[in-house]
């Protein structure tokens, strides 16, 4: 297995901060979950932390901001902490990665029947307990703004949606949000908006259509 923490181009370079941008997740909760769960239990598991230090701040990969999306919805759920850390272990072995919930095959098998949760995985069913029903259609709409690769390991994430201009791609400015067809920022567009540029004329400066000035707005405002 190879793991996040082995720094290379194309895994992606996410902040805690930049995570809690990204995913609207808080700071302090995404926080706790590295240094507990996934550098922590998570990390014992496979011998191995899931993230890297960069100056004095903590980073992570790509396709651990993912799996700490579908925590923070499983979470949400009322799913004890401790049902899917053990799913996650479980699920680990299974596809013989350290990432099992950046896996189509996983994050498509999400069920509820209202009380319960299962995670269905090839020939195996995995319950898991929730005190509130899932809300399978928030992780429908997530899981449509993920693109995955021939192997169904999540590749790229669209944080307005596939229609919007905002993407998520590793291999693009270290994983940084981006201006799909463009290496521009949304920040740098917003950051002319803020100071007071019409749209038009931001569009014209960058060669962008005025849709792609709404959404680093929109996205950014968000944020």
């Amino acid at each position: 297995m190879r793991f996040e923490n082995e720094i290379e181009i194309g895994v992606g370079i996410y902040t805690i901060r930049e995570l809690s941008r990204i995913l609207r997740i808080p700071y302090a909760k995404l926080s706790r979950w590295i240094n507990r769960y996934w550098d922590g239990e998570l990390g014992r598991e496979f011998e191995q932390c899931y993230s890297w230090k960069t100056g004095k701040s903590k980073a992570v990969g790509f396709h651990t901001l993912v799996e700490f999306y579908i925590f923070y919805c499983l979470s949400e759920a009322g799913v004890k902490t401790r049902a899917v850390l053990n799913a996650h272990k479980e699920l680990s072995q299974i596809f013989e990665t350290p990432h099992p919930f950046a896996h189509r095959e996983v994050t498509h098998n999400i069920k509820t029947d209202g009380t319960r949760i299962y995670l269905k995985a090839k020939d195996k069913i995995i319950t898991l307990d929730g005190t509130k029903q899932l809300n399978l259609q928030f992780l429908k709409i997530f899981f449509k703004n993920l693109e995955f690769n021939i192997e169904n390991i999540v590749v790229r994430f669209w944080p307005l949606g596939k229609k919007g201009s905002i993407v998520v791609d590793p291999k693009r400015k270290f994983g940084h949000p981006v201006l799909e067809n463009s290496n521009v920022y949304p920040e740098t567009i917003y950051n002319l908006y803020k100071g007071r540029e019409t749209k038009e004329y931001i569009a014209f400066l960058y060669g962008l259509t005025l849709k792609q000035v709404e959404d680093s707005i929109e996205y950014c405002k968000a944020a």
